[in-house]
């Protein structure tokens, strides 16, 4: 089990749930360390002191605000535990929301809540079950790290989750960044809902959301090690600077996925669908029609004239 990140309780109303806070994600990637070209030595980061220039010990360091270049106030991690803040002994629900109304761009690392003991466990679940029937997130706040944060609950399984958030104001605007208005047509829009119809997966399970390159890594760091020459990546194409032609690429792509779909056992396939374009044999069959009728007609009024006389 993860080490507990942070103790403290969760204030719903008023009731209130201890709990444990403890990390809800690992990290598998292959972590380096620096080293000197020259001789292989380790190259490590130490902390000098400017005035005494000599390395100290982490227990001689401490937090300070610098106000100007030559001031600084200095602010204990007992002055920050002990911050007036409703929020920094507990995780203060505000609010519940729909889940569809949280911009996913706010959303941040997450934690799992457990319950502090046999005291904690009716209220966890009583949260955990209100969450789960309303199919809403709750919205809290909490204090960590010297800061007040936003967060937001929802459920996984039997076990409440923490998601840290960006506070609105932290999100940037995008309006800068969109591209020039251009012109997009119908068809060119449902070619892309059938390729996305051909992508789309019900869960994110199967090699394609692997890590490939942490295992790569590992093969070329098991190569060196073996004295073998480390395995080469295959050459990439060079951009041919043509101007793509978006219709060719979309059939090009669903025609690819339909192809990786057969050879996964998979038959739901679509195809790409067709232009609604009048085509020349529909043209023919009119004119066609027409002649026909114009005969008929001619004919009609020819026989008529041979009764009367």
């Amino acid at each position: 089990m993860p080490r507990t990140v942070w103790s403290g309780a969760i204030s719903f109303g008023l009731v209130t749930v201890p709990i444990h806070v403890v990390s809800a994600t690992e990290n598998h990637a292959i972590r380096f360390h620096q080293f000197h070209l020259q001789d292989m030595s380790r190259v490590r980061v130490r902390k000098i002191c400017e005035l005494e220039d000599r390395e100290v010990t982490q227990d001689e360091i401490g937090k300070a605000y610098e106000i100007s270049k030559d001031t600084l106030i200095a602010v204990s991690d007992e002055e920050l535990r002990e911050i007036p803040l409703p929020t920094a002994k507990a995780i203060e629900i505000a609010a519940f929301v729909p889940a569809s109304s949280i911009d996913p761009i706010q959303v941040g690392d997450g934690y799992y809540l457990q319950a502090d003991g046999p005291v904690a466990a009716k209220p966890y679940t009583l949260l955990r079950m209100a969450l789960e029937r309303s199919a809403k997130v709750a919205i809290a706040k909490y204090a960590w790290g010297g800061r007040e944060r936003l967060g937001m609950l929802r459920v996984r399984d039997e076990a409440i989750v923490l998601h840290a958030m960006r506070w609105p104001d932290e999100i940037r605007s995008p309006a800068e960044l969109a591209p020039k208005a251009v012109d997009v047509s119908d068809h060119e829009i449902e070619g892309a809902l059938a390729l996305m119809e051909q992508m789309a997966r019900d869960d994110l399970e199967g090699a394609e959301f692997e890590d490939h390159y942490t295992d790569a890594l590992a093969e070329v760091i098991k190569a060196k090690r073996e004295g073998r020459a480390p395995p080469q990546a295959p050459a990439a194409e060079s951009p041919s600077g043509e101007v793509v032609d978006l219709m060719a690429a979309l059939e090009a792509s669903v025609k690819k996925a339909q192809a990786s779909r057969r050879q996964g056992g998979d038959a739901d396939v679509h195809e790409l669908p067709k232009k609604k374009t009048a085509s020349k044999n529909t043209a023919k069959k009119t004119v066609a029609k027409k002649t026909t009728a114009t005969a008929k007609e001619t004919a009609k009024k020819t026989a008529a004239r041979k009764h009367s006389a």
